[in-house]
């Protein structure tokens, strides 16, 4: 049954991988009074500056349940804005503050120092990147 040992199971190395990488993340968005999770939403409001809730869900895995709580307490800090959609009372909209557009800069560095403490070469995070989206293309 050597199937069932705990270092033969791909979820767990995905899952102690997930840990180690938001670990190394942490010194950095210290910088940014920022989480992980919180980080994130900021990634995609800098793709796209104002979406619903329900989009923001839908690009983070996310549901609206987990999304609410982090949203307030951004919007406690004043990096988004949270308003009612006037087409549609049932979805809500969010939308970067100037304080949360000027993040972008100061995070702007967060990737290169990422790569940096991984030690891989770009050819190699293109590559690892790639093989993680096929898997999660896979399992969608």
């Amino acid at each position: 049954m050597k199937h069932l040992l705990l270092e033969n199971q791909l979820c767990f190395k995905l899952y102690s991988l997930s840990r180690q990488m938001t670990h190394l993340y942490r010194p950095l968005l210290e910088e940014l009074d920022i989480t992980y999770p919180q980080y994130l939403v900021m990634l995609v409001l800098w793709e796209k500056e104002r979406l619903s809730v329900k989009e923001l869900g839908e690009r983070l895995y996310l549901d609206s349940g987990t999304l609410t709580p982090l949203l307030k307490r951004m919007e406690q800090k004043s990096l988004l804005i949270r308003s009612r959609d006037r087409e549609d009372e049932r979805s809500v909209l969010i939308q970067l503050t100037a304080k949360g557009k000027k993040m972008q800069q100061k995070a702007s560095c967060i990737p290169e120092e990422l790569a940096k403490n991984l030690g891989i070469d770009h050819a190699a995070y293109q590559g690892l990147k790639r093989q993680l989206d096929n898997l999660l293309q896979s399992i969608d």
